[in-house]
C-alpha cells in the first residue's frame, strides 16, 4: 500500500490540520489502523454509525441487495422495492402527518429540498434559523447556517433569512405571515449539544400554526436512537410539518430524506413538475442498508439502552478538568477549558485507543457519541481512557 502521505497528494483537503488517522478496518465499536492498533469510535463518524461498523445483518443486506440491482434510474420514475419497503418502515415510527418520504443523498441535499418545499407549498421566501446552527454546506444549506465565519466566503446567499438565539423566546418574534419556514435542530449539535428548554419547540409550534409558518426539524444527527428516543421530536412532544433525515439513516451509507404529509409533498410534483430531482437519491444500496438498520435498532432494543448508557458515561467520567458533561442519551459534550485543551485531548486520544472530535461552534468542547451498541464494559474501559487522557493534559498544563 502506498504511504499516507502519496495517498494525500490525491485528496482535496477540508482543513489545513486534520487529524490523518488511517483506517484499515472497522467492527464494531472500533475502528482499526493498518499497524494493527485499534480505537474506539466515540463520535460515530459524526452519528452515523448508530449500529456500529460493519454489523452483519446490514452488511448482509447490502450484499442481498448488490446482487439484485444497483442504480437503475433516477429517483421517483422507477418502482424499488428497497425505497418503497424502508419509506414504509420509517413513516409506520411517526406521527400520521409524517408519511411521505422524499429520499435524497445526503443532508445537505435533504435541507435544500426541504427549503424549495416550503418556499413552494407557502408563496413566501422569508425563513428563520438559529444561530450557531450547523444544516449543511452547499448554497441553501449555507445560507441556514448559524455562524457567519464560515459564510462570509460565499455571500451573496440567499435572501430573507434572519438567525435568532436557540432557547430564546424572542425568536417567536420573527415568525410572521410572511415566513414561509422556521429551521431548527431539536438539539443543537455543533454549538456543543445544546438541548431546548422551557418547552421551546412546543412554543415555534404553536407561532408557527398562528403564522400558516411550516416548522422543519433538522433530526440529521438527533434520529435514529441516539436522544433516547427513535426520533427528538418524541422527546419534546412537537410533530415538525417537514422531518429531515441523514447521517444514521443509510445504514453507513450515503442517504437523507425529507418527510412530509402527501398533499404538502405532492407540491413539489406538480406545476412544474420536477421540482426536486436527484440522480443517486433513494440508491437501493442505501435504502437496504438503512432499513436493515432500522431493523437492528428495534430487533436489538437498543433505543431502550441509550439513557442508561449516557448516565453510565456521565457517572464515570467526574475530573476537575470537565466543567460540564451535558446531553442527552448518547449524544453528549465534554465542556473544557479551552480549544488548546480540546485539541491535545483529541490527539491524546488516538495514542490511547479512542477517537472523538471538537464542535464547529463550540471549540472548547469535545463530542462523545458513540455507537449505539456499545456495551457497558465498553463504556467502563473507555472511560479510564478519557480520564486518562485529561490528567495527562493536567499533568502538562
Amino acid at each position: 500500500m502506498e504511504s499516507r502521505k502519496e495517498l494525500l497528494k490525491y485528496l482535496a483537503p477540508t482543513s489545513d490540520a486534520p487529524l490523518n488517522f488511517e483506517v484499515s478496518h472497522a467492527k464494531g465499536v472500533h475502528i482499526y489502523s493498518p499497524d494493527g492498533s485499534s480505537c474506539v469510535d466515540l463520535i460515530s463518524g459524526i452519528a452515523v454509525a448508530n449500529t456500529g461498523h460493519a454489523h452483519p445483518k446490514v452488511i448482509a443486506a447490502i450484499q442481498n441487495q448488490a446482487e439484485r440491482f444497483t442504480h437503475v434510474m433516477v429517483y421517483g420514475e422507477y418502482i424499488q422495492s428497497p425505497q418503497g419497503e424502508y419509506a414504509q418502515a420509517l413513516v409506520a415510527m411517526l406521527p400520521s402527518s409524517l408519511n411521505t418520504v422524499y429520499f435524497v443523498n445526503s443532508g445537505s441535499e435533504a435541507v435544500e429540498g426541504a427549503l424549495k418545499l416550503a418556499k413552494r407549498a407557502t408563496g413566501r421566501h422569508e425563513i428563520l434559523a438559529f444561530k450557531k446552527a450547523y444544516h449543511g454546506s452547499t448554497h441553501g444549506a449555507l445560507s441556514v447556517m448559524g455562524d457567519e465565519r464560515l459564510k462570509q466566503p460565499y455571500r451573496p446567499l440567499l435572501p430573507g433569512i434572519t438567525h435568532a438565539e436557540f432557547n430564546n423566546e424572542t425568536a417567536l418574534d420573527n415568525i410572521t405571515e410572511k415566513t414561509a419556514a422556521v429551521l431548527v435542530e431539536p438539539i443543537q449539535g455543533e454549538a456543543g449539544v445544546i438541548a431546548p428548554k422551557d418547552n421551546f419547540l412546543a412554543k415555534l409550534r404553536s407561532k408557527c400554526n398562528e403564522t400558516g409558518t411550516l416548522l422543519l426539524f433538522d433530526e440529521i444527527q438527533t434520529g435514529f436512537g441516539r436522544t433516547g428516543n427513535i426520533f427528538a421530536l418524541e422527546k419534546y412532544k412537537a410533530t415538525p410539518d417537514i422531518l429531515i433525515l441523514a447521517k444514521s439513516l443509510g445504514g453507513g451509507l450515503p442517504l437523507g430524506a425529507f418527510i412530509a404529509d402527501h398533499p404538502l409533498m405532492e407540491k413539489l410534483a406538480l406545476n412544474p413538475v420536477l421540482g426536486h430531482i436527484t440522480t443517486f437519491g433513494g440508491h437501493p444500496l442505501s435504502c437496504a442498508a438503512g432499513k436493515a438498520a432500522l431493523d437492528v435498532i428495534i430487533e436489538e432494543k437498543l433505543v431502550e439502552q441509550v439513557n442508561e448508557k449516557g448516565a453510565l458515561f456521565k457517572k464515570l467520567l467526574q475530573h476537575k478538568l470537565i466543567k460540564e458533561l451535558r446531553g442527552e442519551g448518547l449524544f453528549m459534550a465534554i465542556q473544557l477549558e479551552s480549544f488548546d485543551q480540546a485539541q491535545a485531548f483529541m490527539h491524546l486520544g488516538v495514542k490511547l485507543g479512542f477517537l472523538t472530535d471538537w464542535f464547529l461552534f463550540c471549540e472548547n468542547a469535545v463530542r462523545l457519541a458513540p455507537p449505539l451498541i456499545i456495551t457497558k464494559k465498553e463504556i467502563e474501559k473507555v472511560s479510564e481512557k478519557i480520564l486518562a487522557a485529561l490528567d495527562q493534559i493536567d499533568t502538562n498544563s
